[in-house]
């Protein structure tokens, strides 16, 4: 390589790095580090002035609702742990007289939907405190299901919402495999170890223990939709086949209770609560608010964070099968 070239790539490198200061310059002078640096669990910002001392928390439920782990840390995506920890909070707040939460999903993992609703039933019963929910754009299947307990569900008109049940789906490329002469080497102790694999048909007797599971996991969310809304279980089953449901519609099979938005479902918790005085929170978790500053410098020069993060869940995913409380088109 001649001179002239490494003087090219030299000026290359120089102007990456002046972009990569400049970007992060510009992230850093529109950051609050008061609020980036005070590391409380749970950041309030007021969305209606009010009592400070009686207050309405409103926490939002966003994405897929699944425990990522670090994955989720890192990114912008649902964090389940952060999620519960927010509940927890507001239960404990001896301020907070209500919860709303702010439902925007088409569900998830089975066992983590239980564990909001679980914690839903609790915080009622432990704190006495009532908890509403607003439903956005979707709150189908698990979205759905982390809703049932609520003392008030208000969903748009449009929202979609339902897909009562569970679904497990895995992928064959068993014939792509065959074509591309790819050979696979199964070595294994028993003979459902390697259950669901995507290198060859599925078995009649694997298939009945799949679907034994998914009988089971559908059988809970029937019960716990007929405890959460008063309702008989045969009922939930006529309307729990699937399919899924405008806010109108469901508001006509009973499934919610209101329709309206997220400012007149505050507006319903105050006058049913007698708390017209309250001051109205949004919770955010303070990992959040950290998470947004560095992934804005990242994002800057780099790649986006749903190149970095988005393929690395769908592998996830398809990595086994996993019975879902998931709407999935």
């Amino acid at each position: 390589m001649n001179s002239k070239r490494w003087y090219a790539l030299l000026g290359a490198i120089v102007l990456l790095l002046m972009s990569i200061i400049i970007q992060a310059g510009t992230t850093i002078a529109t950051t609050d580090f008061e609020q980036l640096f005070d590391f409380e669990e749970v950041k309030e910002s007021v969305i209606e002035e009010g009592d400070a001392f009686e207050k309405i928390a409103v926490i939002s439920l966003d994405g897929i609702i699944l425990d990522n782990g670090s994955l989720s840390a890192l990114s912008n995506t649902y964090n389940h742990q952060q999620f519960l920890q927010m509940l927890d909070h507001a239960a404990e707040d001896d301020f907070v007289e209500g919860i709303i939460l702010r439902v925007n999903t088409p569900g998830g993992g089975v066992v983590e939907s239980a564990e909001i609703y679980d914690k839903i039933v609790d915080i009622q019963e432990e704190y006495g405190k009532p908890i509403y929910v607003s439903m956005g754009n979707m709150a189908a299947s698990g979205g759905y299901y982390v809703a049932a307990p609520a003392d008030k569900i208000v969903a748009h008109d449009a929202t979609v919402t339902g897909s009562i049940g569970v679904i497990m789906e895995n992928m064959n490329y068993k014939e792509l495999a065959d074509k591309l002469g790819i050979d696979y080497n199964i070595i294994k102790s028993g003979e459902f170890k390697d259950i669901g694999s995507g290198v060859r048909d599925m078995t009649k007797e694997e298939r009945k223990l799949l679907q034994a599971m998914i009988d089971e996991f559908y059988d809970d969310f029937v019960k716990a939709i007929a405890n959460g809304r008063e309702m008989d279980e045969e009922r939930v089953r006529e309307l729990g086949d699937g399919r899924i449901y405008t806010g109108k519609q469901a508001k006509e099979v009973e499934l919610i209770d209101e329709l309206g938005t997220l400012e007149e479902t505050i507006a319903y918790m105050k006058e049913e609560y007698d708390l017209n005085d309250a001051s109205v929170v949004q919770y955010e978790h303070m990992l959040n608010y950290f998470n947004s500053f560095v992934g804005g410098v990242l994002q800057n020069y780099a790649l986006k964070e749903t190149d970095l993060f988005g393929v690395s869940d769908l592998v996830r995913e398809m990595n086994a099968p996993r019975a879902m409380y998931l709407y999935s088109k």
